[in-house]
């Protein structure tokens, strides 16, 4: 069950998309990241495969239609530049939409968005891994931003179309279930107490969310 929703308020600050980095904090995986994003101009294609222009390097961990797109909010990234002391700008969390006046990462598990001429949907948390931490200079940054419980959000691509910088950003409706990306968040980093309130919100969650929470309960099959 979902309710309408009329929220218009939010904004796209920026749409970021990778520039490939070789550095030697890339080394704990394949070698290659495309976690540094960088705003570009103009309008960018949206797809269920993925933001037009950008790089996937760990397709075994990035990418796929549950993650097509990542969402994060100006004012995460504030929390993030007074945290650390250094600036974290629009795609400096690896974020392909920068978003102003939106909660991506307080956003309900299939919540629809309207960001330009797409939709979207909210399909779950970032977690983040070493390379993040290397890419940002601070080795213990992901323990770090798991703790802060700003992950921002996963969406796949429900209806393709072009996003630029300034296009608004409207809910089209939210389900009634109230799981959360940071409740899911919490509930995949360890607090096994979030699982069962996670199944609320099963038929959102995306295949690899789906899945987990089979695994997480114990699920059987055939």
């Amino acid at each position: 069950m979902t309710t309408q929703a009329t929220h218009a308020g939010g904004r796209v600050e920026s749409v970021n998309v990778a520039v490939v980095r070789t550095d030697d904090w890339t080394k704990v995986k394949s070698g290659r990241s495309g976690i540094d994003k960088r705003p570009v101009e103009g309008p960018v294609l949206l797809t269920a495969t993925g933001v037009d222009g950008d790089t996937l390097c760990d397709v075994a961990n990035h990418g796929g239609p549950d993650q097509a797109v990542y969402a994060y909010s100006v004012d995460d990234l504030a929390f993030w530049t007074a945290e650390l002391g250094q600036p974290v700008l629009p795609g400096g969390v690896g974020e392909n939409l920068t978003m102003s006046g939106v909660d991506c990462s307080g956003a309900v598990i299939g919540e629809r968005w309207q960001v330009g001429d797409t939709v979207l949907q909210v399909r779950g948390p970032r977690i983040p891994c070493q390379v993040f931490a290397g890419f940002r200079g601070v080795p213990d940054l992901v323990r770090r931003f798991v703790a802060a419980r700003r992950p921002g959000a996963y969406l796949a691509v429900e209806r393709p179309g072009a996003v630029a910088a300034g296009d608004s950003v409207r809910v089209l409706d939210r389900p009634v279930h109230g799981v959360t990306v940071t409740h899911l968040m919490a509930a995949l980093t360890g607090e096994r107490s979030q699982v069962p309130a996670i199944v609320a919100a099963r038929e959102h969650l995306g295949a690899r969310g789906r899945d987990w929470l089979d695994n997480a309960l114990g699920v059987k099959r055939g």
